[in-house]
Parts: structure tokens; sequence; C-alpha cells
């Protein structure tokens, strides 16, 4: 049995690993918030949330799927929830009672694995029973082929089967083999052999005329003749117990597999509620191909201020269609770097399937996503800040390709304006002949004036608005030509007049 819910013709793989800058994401981004957000203090959650979302798929067709399995999910929690806690029991009573299937011998094998294998089937039957009560109530493709596998897989057939095959592993009525002489006298060609009679009571079985057939019985403290016998019975049973193991082995699988995925689904849920309290929107975002140009926005915002402060945060709307340079300056603490962050983060958040923190949004895919902030000095001070930025660049140089994303957050700022805009100027313009899309938050004017003035058809710039009368920051941006101040002197009243 497979999953499919994160995929549409296959299972997600656990051992995944993360793209090489997934620490510099996580810390620009603030990732962190977001997945306490969707874990809800839940390890497991949030492993798999950070796991989701920093492995963006491929196309727009496997984000249009597992949209469609998340629009599900947001409308009937409580029973993805029930589905979820399924493989969480399996996990508790395999921890509460524990079996010898991990056991060198294979009578220990067997009875580990029946156990696990009656332990499963009472949880099958739950998820047949949740199938068959809520499998109308959801209409994703992913969706209507899992509980359809469940439905067609998990009939009344299937149980009554497997209740026999149990019962009759157990061997209650003692194990019947067959052998053969080989070498040097010893056994060979072991084959377990079905009883030749119909199971009957204990009366049946006294009353009953018995065979005439040749038996022995052990003497009561035989040790070293019962120890040949249980060899005899683990080498008639060797293929039987192997074989139960398998079968619960995947029946384990198809449980870690279940709860894996949904994990993920899990996540969003929680996270679409912690937003809905906080009277935030959500919208799931229309991508586009990796090769096109496209990314407008109403409304977006940046989720993790939001939770962070607890209260509403300011969105913004933007039209970058068509656009591989936006550059965005004006006012300190105007919301640029905010505006940034919430870019990066719906992009990311589109990118595994997930909604996005806005009223509207549409993108084309990026092969990669890349940040590169100002950081503070190097404590160690085995280097200078600007080293330290070279060096951070020349690491997503190396990693960086044809419709990526790169954002800058106030880069190449700590050596003198004229030098780092020429830095910045002479690697965006690479960027940008490599078809990388970059947006880039700057104070420096000679950086951002030099772009504005070239004409550039396929470049926006953007610009923190404040207020004329009292300096205000409305955190909102617009689109407008830099400017050679970024009002700093507002600041500078606000704190010290």
């Amino acid at each position: 049995m497979n999953v499919y819910l994160l995929f549409p013709s296959r299972n997600a793989d656990p051992k995944q690993p993360l793209p090489p800058n997934a620490d510099a994401l996580i810390q620009d981004l603030e990732l962190d918030t977001l997945f306490e957000a969707m874990a809800r203090g839940d390890e497991y959650l949030r492993t798999a949330a950070k796991q989701a979302l920093l492995s963006s798929l491929d196309s727009p067709a496997e984000i249009l799927y597992r949209q469609e399995i998340l629009r599900d999910c947001l409308k009937n929690p409580e029973v993805v929830r029930q589905i979820y806690s399924l493989p969480l029991q399996a996990i508790d009573r395999k921890h509460r009672h524990w079996m010898g299937i991990f056991s060198h011998y294979p009578s220990g094998v067997l009875s580990g694995a029946l156990q696990m294998l009656e332990m499963f089937v009472d949880l099958l039957k739950t998820l047949k029973q949740i199938a068959d009560e809520h499998g109308a109530a959801f209409e994703s493709r992913g969706f209507r082929r899992f509980f359809a596998m469940i439905q067609q897989e998990l009939d009344d057939a299937y149980f009554v089967e497997v209740q026999e095959h149990l019962e009759r592993l157990k061997f209650r009525e003692g194990v019947l083999l067959s052998a053969e002489l080989g070498m040097g006298n010893q056994g060979a060609n072991y084959v377990l052999r079905k009883t030749a009679h119909p199971a009957r009571n204990w009366i049946q079985r006294i009353l009953s005329r018995k065979a005439s057939v040749y038996s022995y019985t052990l003497p009561m403290r035989d040790e070293h003749g019962a120890r040949a016998l249980g060899e005899l019975r683990d080498q008639g049973i060797n293929l039987v117990a192997n074989a139960a193991g398998q079968s619960a082995d995947h029946i384990d699988s198809f449980f870690a597999a279940l709860r894996l995925e949904l994990a993920f689904y899990l996540g969003c849920i929680n996270l679409a509620e912690r937003l809905a309290e906080l009277g935030e929107l959500i919208a799931f975002p229309a991508p586009a191909a990796a090769d096109e140009r496209v990314h407008s926005f109403t409304g977006l915002y940046d989720a993790c201020l939001s939770l962070t402060m607890k209260q509403k945060a300011v969105g913004n709307s933007v039209n970058a269609n068509g656009k591989d340079l936006v550059i965005i300056t004006g006012a300190n603490q105007g919301g640029k770097s905010t505006l940034l962050r919430s870019i990066g983060l719906a992009q990311l958040m589109m990118q595994c399937g997930m909604f996005v923190p806005a009223e509207a949004f549409s993108a084309n895919l990026c092969r990669g996503v890349f940040t590169h902030y100002k950081r503070e000095e190097d404590a160690s001070m085995t280097s200078g800040k600007f080293d330290e930025e070279l060096s951070r660049m020349s690491a997503i140089a190396d990693l960086v390709r044809a419709d990526s994303l790169v954002l800058f957050n106030e880069s190449f700022a700590a050596t003198n304006e004229r030098e780092g805009s020429e830095i910045a100027r002479q690697i965006v313009t690479a960027l940008l002949e490599r078809r990388v899309k970059v947006y880039f938050v700057t104070h420096q004017y000679e950086l951002a004036n030099g772009f504005h003035q070239r004409g550039m058809e396929n470049a926006l710039f953007l610009r923190a608005q404040r207020q004329q009368v009292d300096g205000r920051r409305t955190f909102q941006l617009q689109e407008g030509a830099p400017l050679p101040t970024s009002f700093g002197e507002d600041l500078y009243r606000k704190v010290f007049e």
C-alpha cells in the first residue's frame, strides 16, 4: 500500500537532504517562527515542516496536486487528525508491548510478527472505517485515490482471511513438518504442512479416533531433546516466519509513510488556524513555470512578523510581472526588510504546495531561493565584516543557476558606498545575465540610482513610504525612484527628542 499524498506517484523520502543554504534561509527569513507555529511543540511536526518547506517541488503540476489535498485538509481538519493518530497509536503500542520481531530465531520472529500484525489489523480496521464514513467529503485526487485504495484492499474478505491466517500461525495444535534425510543422515528439505483435519473443539479431539502413527514423547527433563525439537520446529517455520515478518514490516512502513506525509498537512492546518486567530488571510497561489517571469501579489504580509507580534501585519501589493530586478529603497524602518522577508517566505511556501500569507499571489517557480543578508561582526575576529559578506556571496555563486531567486538585504554596505555600490552592481549585472531574479534592499543611493538611470524595462523600483507631515512610517511600499536620503533624521528625532 502506498500513501502518495505528497507526490502523485511516489512516497516521500524521509532521508532527503536539505539544500546547502538551508541554514541561511532559516536565519534570514526567520523560519523557526513558522516551524514552531506549524509544530505546536511537536518535534516530529517541526522536522516534517522544515523538510517540506526547504525542499521545493519541481513543477506547477506537483504544487497544484498538493494544494488540492491541502484544501481538503483545511476543510476536514478533525478527520486528518484522526487519521494521523493511527500511526502514533502504532508507535505507542510497539513501545509498550515489544515483541521479538528482531529475534534471531524463527520462533521469536514469528511470535513478534504475529503480535505486530494483530495490532496493525486493528488499526487498519479503524482506517477503513474512517474511509467509509468520511471519504466522500474529500475532493482532491490524492485523497480520493488514497481512500479508494483503502476501501478496495482492506475489504471485509481481507480481514477475515488475515484473521484466519493469524489464528493458524499460532499453531495451537502443534506444527506439522515434513523432511528428508540428507548427507550423513542430517535433516533436509524441511516443509511446513497444513493440518489435514479441520479445526475441532476439545471434545471432538478427545473422542475422535487417533490415526496410527509412530510417535515419541520427550521425557520431562530432557533439555537436549527439547532443544533439538525446537531446532526442528524452527527449521520448518523459518520461511513462514520470514513471510510474516516481511508482512509486518510492510504495514509498519505504510504507517510510517502515512505519518510523515500527513505531518506536513497537519502542520499547515496548525499554521492556518493560528493565522485565522490573528485575523490574517491566506491564499492559494497560482504557480507558473520557472522560465516565465511572473510575480504579483495583493496584501502580502510577513507571517513570521504576525506570529511574533501576535497581531495583524501590514500587507503590500506589487506587480512585478516581467521583471528580473526589483530594487527597494526608502525610509529607514519603513518595511523594506519585512517585505523582502515576506517575498522569500511566500516563494518557499508556494513551492512546497502551501498557501501563502496574502490576499492573492502568483509567481513563477525558482530553481533555488538564496538570501544574502547583512550579518553582525565576526565574533571570532578571523575576518572582517566585508570579507565575510564576499565569502557568503562566493558560496551562493557556486550554487545559483538560471531562474533562481536571490534576495539581498543591505548587502555590501560594510565598506564605503562607492566601493560597495560598484561591487553590488557587478554582481547583480552578472546574475541578471544568467537569468536570475534579484530583489535588492539597499540604502546605497549610488547603486539604486545607477540601475534606475539605465531605464531597464525588466527592472522595478519600490520605495518605502513616510508621512510628509510627521514622518510616520506607513510600512507600505510603492513604485518610486530612489531618493538620496533614507530619512534617518526622523529616527533621530523619535529617539532623542
